[in-house]
């Protein structure tokens, strides 16, 4: 009788073609299904909490496997990790029901976005945060932000290329933070659209430049026209960041984001 095991991840995305397998084989699916299969001794299938792009980093993924051989937890960690290239780490493990589902389970989503604000461009964060070169308003782009809060349709935020049943989201939290030169984005939902964080990143951006008052956000969300919003925001400072089950799995809690310590 197969186990249901979930695993949780922490990836940089810059060396990945994004989570979902491609025939290339270099995305962070392609490389877990591999570094399990040779654990496991037959191949697995996984599925994700969150499908993110490429570019896009985790601190807190979240997958789920069948395992009809069974191993030692610590296998599925530091057994698969043997196995993983730099830039992918198995982080924990779990028995969990054979209810669980890494997606359909899932109460809520976290994504934070770190943006780095200053003249400069990033050396050592490249590829790591984003960057905006003028002063950005945080008080600004958080008046703006409190328009997007609650039930909407956000078809305006929604790349073309989304294949979600309906555009409907629940926006729990969407705030920006700064310490220093750094600004956090943290937004939470029941779940999200394809690209919808990082062009609710590049709207927030112009907002806090100063391009547009905080009151076009509404505006923008009632059209529910892509074309009326900013562009997509680069990948580089997105982080999936946490993801939310009830406590009947077990599961451990998102450890502190990697780049808290910077900023």
């Amino acid at each position: 009788m197969a186990q249901r095991i979930a695993l949780g991840l922490e990836y940089d995305g810059r060396g990945f073609h994004g989570w979902q397998t491609q025939p290339d084989g270099n995305t962070v699916q392609d490389h877990l299904e591999r570094a399990l299969a040779v654990i496991h001794g037959a191949p697995v299938a996984t599925t994700t909490a969150g499908r993110t792009d490429a570019g896009v980093h985790a601190s807190a993924q979240v997958v789920h496997f069948d395992a009809v051989h069974a191993r030692p937890e610590q296998a599925w960690v530091r057994g698969v990790n043997a196995h993983l290239p730099t830039g992918v780490t198995v982080l924990w493990a779990r028995a969990v029901p054979v209810d669980f589902h890494a997606r359909f389970s899932a109460r809520e989503r976290l994504y934070r976005y770190y943006l780095l604000n200053r003249p400069a461009r990033p050396a050592l964060l490249a590829g790591r945060a984003g960057w905006v070169h003028g002063p950005l308003d945080e008080a600004a782009m958080n008046r703006g932000a409190a328009y997007l809060l609650g039930s909407h349709d956000f078809s305006a935020f929604r790349a073309a290329e989304c294949q979600a049943r309906t555009p409907v989201r629940d926006l729990r939290e969407a705030s920006t933070t700064r310490s220093g030169e750094m600004l956090t984005m943290q937004f939470r939902a029941n779940a999200f659209l394809h690209h919808q964080v990082r062009n609710l990143v590049g709207a927030l951006v112009w907002v806090g430049l100063g391009r547009r008052p905080p009151e076009w956000l509404a505006e923008v969300l009632d059209s529910r026209d892509r074309h009326r919003a900013a562009a997509t925001f680069v990948p580089d400072g997105l982080y999936l960041a946490g993801v939310d089950y009830d406590s009947r799995f077990e599961l451990p809690l998102p450890s502190t984001s990697p780049l808290s310590p910077l900023k």
